[in-house]
């Protein structure tokens, strides 16, 4: 798979902090990435009260397990893309941070999450970079009821996640939550980070591992 993005696409605006792109890989590349992740038959549920329910593959996880993801996170490719998107020189975010590269699992009957905030844990500015791989349901454009809400200057929208898109925002400043889904439905989120700079403080590193529980149980305390 060649590991350069390079979309036949003006680069969006950064300037509220959230950018979209369709279509960001070719479709036969994407269509071996799908397939590659419909593999991935073993995900680690969380749940929170009123908070969250959904399914997560791991970054340790994917590296075995679906390799063509992780090539691609940390492509150069990938990396200038999003560089040119936030006017920023970033990198991966280290391999033991479980979110840095991860697949989260809509799937079963109300898997949603709620209103948050991507923290940041690392001494640079911190991007969250998220593919739909799957959205499929029962909408009339063949799409998920789940939605990608984003809350910002006092408004709240939509921010469209079908198939093959890319949405690029910095968590720590841009509040958003996904909807629940509804039976029958499924939608498949490639989730990445970068960071600036990814060093962090010994208190930063212990609270990273504290919200990783969340998403990877209490194994992630020892990541």
């Amino acid at each position: 798979m060649d590991p350069l993005f390079t979309p036949d696409q003006p680069l969006p605006s950064f300037a509220e902090r959230l950018a979209t792109l369709d279509s960001i890989l070719p479709p036969d590349d994407f269509a071996r990435l799908v397939d590659e992740v419909e593999k991935l038959v073993e995900t680690e549920r969380s749940y929170l009260p009123a908070h969250k329910k959904g399914g997560t593959v791991a970054y340790e996880t994917l590296e075995l397990k679906a390799p063509s993801l992780v090539a691609l996170y940390r492509s150069p490719g990938l990396q200038a893309l999003v560089s040119d998107i936030v006017k920023l020189r970033i990198e991966p975010t280290p391999l033991h941070d479980q979110s840095s590269c991860s697949v989260l699992f809509y799937e079963k009957p109300g898997d949603h999450i709620g209103w948050h905030y991507d923290h940041n844990f690392y001494k640079g500015r911190h991007f969250t970079v998220l593919i739909p791989l799957i959205n499929r349901g029962r909408e009339p454009n063949g799409l998920s009821q789940a939605r990608l809400m984003v809350r910002q200057k006092g408004r709240e929208r939509v921010i469209p996640t079908p198939p093959n898109a890319m949405i690029v925002f910095e968590g720590a400043t841009v509040r958003h939550k996904v909807t629940p889904i509804a039976e029958g439905e499924k939608r498949v989120i490639w989730s990445m980070t970068y960071c600036a700079d990814p060093r962090n403080s010994a208190l930063q590193g212990m609270a990273r591992r504290v919200k990783d529980t969340a998403f990877f149980g209490l194994r992630a305390l020892w990541t």
